[in-house]
């Protein structure tokens, strides 16, 4: 994969993920434009020649550059209102994971399933094996359904974290005293990585998060072998 390709977001795996990716782009045309039109007023006001001692003002133009860039922030405005509204609705959700932060790992409770809890570590370097990912994988991922609602309730047993996947769009803090949530559904199979994203202490950095995406009848089979 080319360098510059790295340089941008991650593909979605969620309808939340391509909003977010939708508006990122809506914002950087704008952005280009603009631009654009700045460098070009500004190169040919060097390269021409034309003056006018007399000029003192000029309503009109002062009326189209004070009036074009609030007209532009409206369009910049509307997308992401409705993008911020949309990532705080709560879906009726068909699964509730609960998530405990801890420092430094992560507890995980299957709320709609009796006796299905785990906790979940960083693998160390030293017993990495050749198909993991050094300081991303865990020895327990977490196994979700895709093409399912799924509701996060997030807290936290002693400082502030954050449960962040990229590539889900989600991002919520976990605090210690309250219970947030958030509502996604993954659209594809695959494995999802993420880290905590609160500056939570010394090993701040080796608190990574592995979801592992299934069909839903081979997750009914996960969850049946796992409370055996």
């Amino acid at each position: 994969m080319p360098t510059w390709a790295l340089l941008g977001l991650q593909d979605s795996a969620s309808p939340l993920m391509e909003q977010l990716i939708f508006f990122h782009d809506h914002s950087m045309m704008i952005l280009i434009l603009i631009m654009t039109l700045v460098s070009y007023m500004l190169i040919s006001l060097f390269l021409n020649s034309y003056i006018n001692r007399f000029l003192l003002e000029n309503q009109t133009i002062e009326i189209i550059w004070t009036i074009l860039p609030a007209i532009i922030l409206i369009f910049i405005a509307l997308p992401s209102l409705r993008l911020l509204y949309l990532l705080d609705e709560i879906n009726n959700p068909s699964i509730t994971l609960k998530t405990i932060g801890h420092q430094w790992y992560w507890s995980y409770e299957y709320s709609d399933f009796l006796q299905l809890e785990f906790d979940s570590y960083m693998i160390p370097s030293n017993k990495n094996e050749m198909n993991q990912f050094r300081l991303l994988d865990v020895d327990n991922r977490t196994i979700l359904p895709m093409n399912t609602q799924i509701r996060i309730l997030l807290t936290a047993s002693d400082v502030i974290h954050s449960w962040a996947i990229p590539a889900l769009g989600v991002k919520t803090d976990a605090i210690p005293g309250r219970l947030n949530q958030i509502s996604f559904m993954i659209t594809r199979p695959g494995l999802y990585f993420g880290q905590c994203s609160e500056i939570c202490g010394a090993n701040h950095s080796f608190m990574p998060i592995v979801l592992e995406t299934i069909p839903t009848n081979s997750f009914l089979n996960w969850i049946s072998s796992s409370k055996m």
